[in-house]
């Protein structure tokens, strides 16, 4: 993987793309790099006016781009089915479960479902498995769910998914909705592998890349102290988000990445060109990971056809 880097994205040409959070940040440099290799790329956004600028910005740095935008609030399990029954495309290549949010102050979403639980991990599973058909029938499909260095702050606790019990810890409920990521990477591969399906699953972290997501928790609490030194932490010690996004679009396009394998920067997890990372063990334990989509099951309704245990 050594000095990989976006003009090594492989053609995308007659490929259809869903980034989720591609407004902003992240998401929005991997769907312009994805655009930019010729796939057709609907951007997934809770705002449509957001979705619509990101859209007019990237016709606007690369020509001829075929891209999209499409509603979707992850934190609302009706809005995820109402973005999967309008998604007229016919074939399904890739989807970058890219959204999320992070140690935000204890908020639930629109099925009661603590926010950075629900949005980082249960509203994805849920989309996955609505688009799993799709993508089931797509040859040389992929699914990429962006994870976070930040998973080694804390493991899932099986009886407190929603961390309810106790006193809540932003920073705690944030490690354990990006260990979700990667259990949940772990068991689709697993369950994929299983059944003899060729769709590849995977996991990718930017690092610590410059972003809005690590201000919105201070901003939502009124610290403008705290945003303030996030500022100038993600000038100083953050990479640029087109670097920061480099793992993802790496994960998502390039030949022979292999099931349930996670991608960082190559520089100590934090920047660099794309490497495989280091993870924590129990983000590969089976019985965890096996309770965990049982769970994530029964909190959604969504159940991944042609992916039973």
């Amino acid at each position: 993987m050594g000095g990989w880097s976006a003009e090594d994205i492989p053609g995308q040409r007659g490929r259809v793309a869903v980034v989720t959070g591609a407004n902003s940040g992240l998401g929005f440099v991997t769907a312009r790099e994805l655009a930019r290799g010729g796939a057709r790329v609907v951007l997934a956004c809770r705002s449509e006016e957001r979705g619509g600028d990101a859209v007019d910005r990237i016709a606007a740095e690369v020509p001829g781009a075929e891209v999209e935008s499409a509603r979707l609030d992850l934190g609302d399990l009706a809005s995820v089915r109402e973005f999967v029954d309008s998604f007229s495309h016919g074939r399904l290549d890739l989807l970058v479960n890219n959204a999320g949010v992070m140690a935000l102050p204890y908020r639930t979403t629109a099925d009661g479902f603590e926010t950075q639980f629900g949005v980082n991990h249960l509203g994805h599973f849920a989309l996955t498995g609505l688009l799993f058909p799709l993508i089931a029938s797509t040859p040389g499909a992929r699914i990429v769910t962006v994870s976070s260095m930040l998973h080694a702050l804390a493991d899932i606790d099986l009886d407190d998914l929603g961390s309810e019990k106790g006193t809540y810890r932003k920073w705690v409920a944030y490690g354990r909705s990006k260990t979700a990521n990667l259990l949940f990477t772990h068991e689709l591969a697993r369950r994929l592998s299983a059944a003899g399906s060729e769709v590849v699953a995977a996991a990718a972290h930017p690092g610590y890349a410059s972003t809005n997501l690590q201000t919105a928790g201070p901003r939502m609490e009124g610290r403008k102290g705290a945003e303030r030194l996030v500022e100038i932490g993600n000038r100083v010690l953050g990479q640029s988000a087109e670097a920061g996004a480099l793992p993802t679009l790496y994960a998502a396009t390039a030949p022979g990445v292999r099931p349930d394998t996670f991608v960082g920067p190559s520089f100590a997890m934090w920047r660099g060109s794309p490497a495989t990372s280091w993870r924590a063990g129990r983000t590969r334990d089976d019985t965890r990971s096996g309770l965990l989509w049982a769970a994530s099951e029964r909190l959604t309704g969504v159940v991944y056809e042609g992916l039973k245990d």
